[in-house]
């Protein structure tokens, strides 16, 4: 049996749209408790070994103190810089030591940077962030249960375990970056606050999926023209004054009325050219790129993003095969 990977952000859900917003605030000592139910349930599906990324609060450190399971807990041996690059740096150690899946606590943001070095790992992404429409909204004990299950199923690709869309940033053939929820354009200025949240310096937005229930970017799309992850499409949206103006959670809260000058469906691999450089670019919410020179810089949506675990599924496909079942019940 495989081990299952934990990596649980104690950063995800602090940034400013906790004073800008009404964003839910996870704390840390939270975040250990959702550890807790985790492994608990991974134990109680048998998994043998649990690997764990170290954080700067001790987030995993926490969870087993006097935690009684049978299962084996050790912890990532890596360099710890207390950024994003831990968690990168996290799944791509996990995906090498051959991991079942990687569990990780955080948001849009966070598992957008796993998404980047994990490769064919599958992920069971749990909400702990702001903008949570990749992660689930879960229990952590299902969480664990469900990635027990991933561990125990010897299948190669179990049909509960689906390949999500991203949209990546090219310049010209080369791919520089990707998302795999919005990338946001807005006017060009300082990184600063990394988070996106004021509609009149943004100029267009590209999403891989948009849905009415979803908070975000994303609903902004999902307002216009639904859009949701196995559509297989992307949509491109300009910002400024036009026909629709569209009411949306763009945050925890925080619901505005956005112009929308236009919009258009794009398919895979069709490349859309950004209408504003220089710009500031957002990934998933956080603003990392700066174009300051009018390159050519175009946004795909690609269909071969990284796999995720579909919890309701994997849980169903387990109580069918009879894994609940305790067999002394039967005699």
């Amino acid at each position: 049996m495989k081990p299952v990977g934990i990596i649980p952000n104690p950063a995800s859900g602090k940034d400013i749209r906790r004073l800008v917003a009404y964003g839910s605030v996870f704390d840390n000592n939270e975040k250990v408790n959702i550890v807790r139910r985790v492994i608990l349930g991974l134990d109680a599906m048998g998994v043998k070994d649990v690997i764990v990324m170290p954080d700067y609060f001790g987030i995993g450190a926490r969870a087993i103190e006097d935690l009684e399971v049978s299962l084996r807990i050790t912890f990532l041996d890596m360099k710890r810089d207390n950024t994003q690059d831990d968690s990168a740096r996290a799944a791509k150690l996990l995906n090498e030591l051959g991991v079942a899946c990687i569990i990780t606590l955080g948001g849009d943001g966070t598992n957008r940077v796993v998404a980047k070095t994990c490769a064919e790992t599958p992920l069971l992404p749990i909400s702990t962030g702001t903008n949570n429409v990749f992660p689930s909204m879960v229990e952590g004990t299902l969480a664990g249960m469900a990635a027990g299950f991933t561990a125990i199923d010897s299948s190669d690709r179990p049909d509960f375990i689906k390949q999500a869309p991203r949209l990546i940033i090219k310049y010209g053939s080369e791919i520089v970056d990707m998302a795999l929820i919005d990338i946001v354009v807005s006017k060009p200025g300082f990184i600063g606050s990394r988070a996106v949240w004021d509609i009149s310096t943004i100029q267009e937005i590209f999403l891989s999926r948009a849905e009415p229930g979803n908070i975000g970017f994303s609903s902004i799309g999902g307002n216009i023209s639904e859009l949701p992850a196995t559509n297989g499409k992307g949509i491109h949206i300009i910002i400024g004054p036009g026909p629709h103006e569209i009411k949306a959670p763009i945050a925890p809260g925080l619901i505005r009325s956005v112009p929308v000058k236009a919009y258009r469906l794009f398919e895979p691999g069709e490349e859309m050219p950004l209408a504003h450089t220089p710009a500031m670019i957002a990934f998933d919410g956080e603003r990392e790129r700066i174009e300051r020179k009018k390159t050519q810089v175009a946004v795909e949506i690609d269909l071969h993003g990284p796999w995720v675990i579909d919890i309701p599924r994997a849980l169903q496909l387990a109580a069918k095969r009879r894994f609940f079942h305790n067999p002394m019940m039967n005699r």
